[in-house]
């Protein structure tokens, strides 16, 4: 298991590096550097500091998609490709996050069994196989299966896979384009269920972080933890707040994400972004999503918002307010800097001993 950083820039489709677009670019350094795994996510709705809407709904404002990038690789890797990265990136905002990598299907883990959640992100291709099925299905249904909170699966549409270039292409079968399988449950959870998930990928590319449950299916668990403000360097925390829901999930008639969006705008919130998933669950509920027979669709969504831990109390109050019924909502403490502010820098590593190998028995 390898102690790695995960790097998440959220920025604008038509945002620009030199002579092309900023999404390709952060991709061409990771491709350069061989990033294990990286993925560029499309939003279908979200605004940043500006506070201009950007939406699918709307033909004007599909133009310019809000998008997420992530790169996940060693301390050294990550922090070796920063200055690169800081000289393109002129927008949006960047986080910089501890995680642990695993990639050895003989890895054995220790997470804590005292309820504290942990968030379990496996990297897949898009028609990669696992079980005789689709992986993405499979390692859905085992998390399921083993009593996880939540799982969603995330489409890319370029990346890195152990450190080679996946781009999907309009005329192509993009069987590598890579997925985010992103899942929520109490430590002896995924605990239970990454042996079995470790034995059935042929090559495992997952990350384990420490985060914190906050909301399931309309039962408040837990408000976010106070945080303080900024680090011993300056470098300030942003509170991550994320929502998952179904897309048919409604708020006074509205989409639930939408709504949301919409309301957090309106009230001055720093930044959301909305991503549809392929595939996924919350709570009790089956697993679901895109089906090719079928009528309508039935796909999770994840909305995610950051903003200062005094202002994303506030936001906590009316994402309460709005999932009286539904949706699953977590909280993370997110070391993070806009990228045109002083620097880029990493916070306390507050994933610590609760996440450890254990060795395993031979």
């Amino acid at each position: 298991m390898l102690d790695a950083l995960k790097l998440t820039i959220y920025l604008g489709e038509r945002d620009r590096a030199g002579q092309g677009l900023l999404a390709d670019a952060l991709i061409d350094v990771y491709e350069r550097h061989g990033v294990k795994a990286s993925a560029l996510l499309r939003g279908v709705e979200g605004f940043g500091a500006g506070h201009r809407l950007h939406t699918e709904r709307l033909l004007t404002l599909s133009e310019d998609l809000p998008v997420v990038s992530v790169a996940v690789d060693s301390r050294e890797r990550v922090e070796g490709l920063l200055e690169e990265v800081r000289e393109i990136c002129r927008h949006g905002l960047i986080s910089l996050e501890r995680a642990r990598l695993l990639t050895d299907p003989s890895t054995v883990v220790e997470l804590p069994e005292d309820g504290r959640a942990v968030k379990l992100t496996v990297y897949v291709g898009r028609q990669e196989r696992a079980m005789g099925r689709p992986a993405h299905l499979a390692v859905v249904d085992l998390l399921h299966r083993h009593g996880v909170a939540g799982a969603t699966v995330l489409l890319g549409v370029d990346g890195t896979a152990h450190g080679v270039r996946q781009r999907g292409r309009f005329f192509a079968r993009n069987a590598q384009v890579p997925l985010m399988i992103i899942s929520v449950g109490a430590g002896h959870s995924i605990a239970a269920a990454l042996p079995e998930l470790l034995a059935i990928l042929s090559r495992p590319l997952l990350t384990l972080e420490q985060v914190e449950v906050c909301k399931r299916d309309g039962a408040l668990l837990a408000s976010p933890d106070a945080v303080a403000q900024q680090d011993e360097t300056g470098l300030a925390y942003w509170q991550k707040l994320t929502l998952f829901a179904a897309e048919q999930a409604r708020h006074e008639g509205q989409p639930l994400h939408s709504a949301l969006i919409g309301r957090l705008r309106r009230e001055g919130a720093a930044g959301a972004t909305a991503l549809r998933g392929l595939w996924g669950y919350h709570g009790e509920h089956r697993p679901h999503g895109e089906r090719l027979w079928s009528i309508g669709r039935h796909v999770p969504v994840v909305t995610v918002l950051l903003d200062t831990p005094a202002n994303a109390r506030r936001w906590f109050a009316v994402i309460d307010e709005m999932t009286a019924q539904t949706g699953l909502v977590t909280s993370e403490m997110v070391p993070a800097v806009r990228a045109s502010g002083p620097g880029i820098a990493c916070g306390p590593l507050t994933l610590a001993e609760p996440l450890r190998r254990r060795p395993s028995a031979e």
